[in-house]
């Protein structure tokens, strides 16, 4: 059968990501990218394939019932890979209204067109069916210094964001244990790579650095994150959605626990070797201690040890090559990074509580 992906939020960091994955790695025979184009949101992501045949970009909202509709009907997609999400726990903390908007009634819309779609399949078609949609570990909450999220980890989310993500989890597993929806669901840890919006912290560090303004790093800097290259994260969702078992959820992470002070420490390191400051001195005098976040986890950390056994999983790629490939992504695509600043987001401090 012709593997037709549906890719939801494919403009954005992950999603566009992984549609390079596919066509690259010609995984796919159609991609159909249904967009918003909120900030976060750059058509620039995958320019490269305006002229290609395999991929067609609808300017949309998940939460738009006929507009989905549509493009069940339509494009006749097996596959659906569900991205689109407001992402960012300090936008969360001044808007709270879009998050649960997106991410619990966007997926409800998602997920209530594709039952209708599902149960006009053929049964060959119903057999190849997917429903893949993708999570975050932040639904876990917060760890301490020991111990890992698994699976079975109750849910326990501290933000706005987190909270919605969680809901729309939830509703994901409500439509296939009540009305036998083929899904699947990945909870991942941080994120990091090419084309990702400068609000979160490596672009975000990265590219203060290049314009010479602080670094703003939140309270002592000791949180831990989970960091996992978003190829390798591309590669993890391609083998679920290939290989996983339908109904299951499946954490993905990155096997690299580090402090946030340490991811800056080192982006200061790599810039001093590789794009030296004009003025003089090293990116590391404009680390600025600045007051925490409001409800900031203190340690995230996945245990994905059901990937590897039952898939055969593990991220291919280092913490200490990869953000170096980063950080020359960022040096090598200035224009890329140069338009956002000057049209969208300007690294402005969000999720201030007065």
């Amino acid at each position: 059968m012709e593997k037709i992906y549906l890719v939801t939020g494919g403009s954005g960091f992950i999603g566009s990501n992984f549609i390079h994955y596919l066509l690259e790695k010609d995984l796919a025979q159609k991609v159909i990218n249904l967009d918003k184009l909120t900030y976060a949101g750059n058509p620039q992501n995958l320019s490269k394939y305006d002229s290609d045949d395999r991929y067609q970009f609808v300017h949309g909202d998940i939460g738009d019932f006929e507009l989905v509709r549509n493009i069940f009907d339509g494009h006749h997609p097996l596959i659906a890979v569900h991205f689109a999400a407001e992402s960012h726990v300090d936008r969360s903390i001044d808007g709270p209204g879009e998050f649960v908007q997106t991410n619990i009634i966007g997926t409800y819309v998602l997920l209530s067109e594709s039952l209708k779609y599902f149960a006009s399949l053929s049964e060959d078609e119903k057999k190849n069916f997917r429903f893949h949609h993708v999570s975050t570990d932040e639904v876990y909450g917060s760890l301490g210094d020991d111990g890992f999220f698994t699976e079975t980890t109750p849910y326990d989310p501290s933000s706005p964001y987190s909270a919605s993500k969680a809901s729309s989890d939830h509703l994901v597993r409500a439509w296939h244990r009540t009305f036998g929806l083929p899904v699947l669901i990945s909870n991942c840890s941080n994120n990091y790579g090419r084309y990702q919006f400068p609000e979160k912290l490596i672009p975000l560090m990265i590219l203060n650095c290049l314009s010479d303004k602080p670094l703003p790093v939140y309270g002592t800097g000791e949180n831990v994150r989970d960091w996992l290259y978003v190829e390798d994260h591309c590669d993890a969702i391609h083998t679920i959605i290939r290989s996983g078992n339908i109904g299951e959820t499946y954490n993905i992470g990155g096997n690299n626990e580090i402090q946030n002070i340490r991811i800056v420490k080192t982006i200061c390191d790599i810039l001093d070797e590789i794009n030296p400051k004009k003025s003089g001195g090293s990116y590391h005098d404009l680390i600025t201690f600045v007051a925490d976040r409001p409800g900031h986890d203190f340690r995230y950390a996945i245990d994905a040890t059901k990937l590897k056994d039952e898939l055969n999983w593990e991220p291919i790629e280092s913490f200490e090559t990869c953000i170096r490939k980063t950080i020359l992504w960022y040096l090598e695509n200035e224009p890329w990074w140069t338009a956002i600043q000057n049209n969208t987001y300007q690294q402005e401090r969000l999720g201030v509580i007065s």
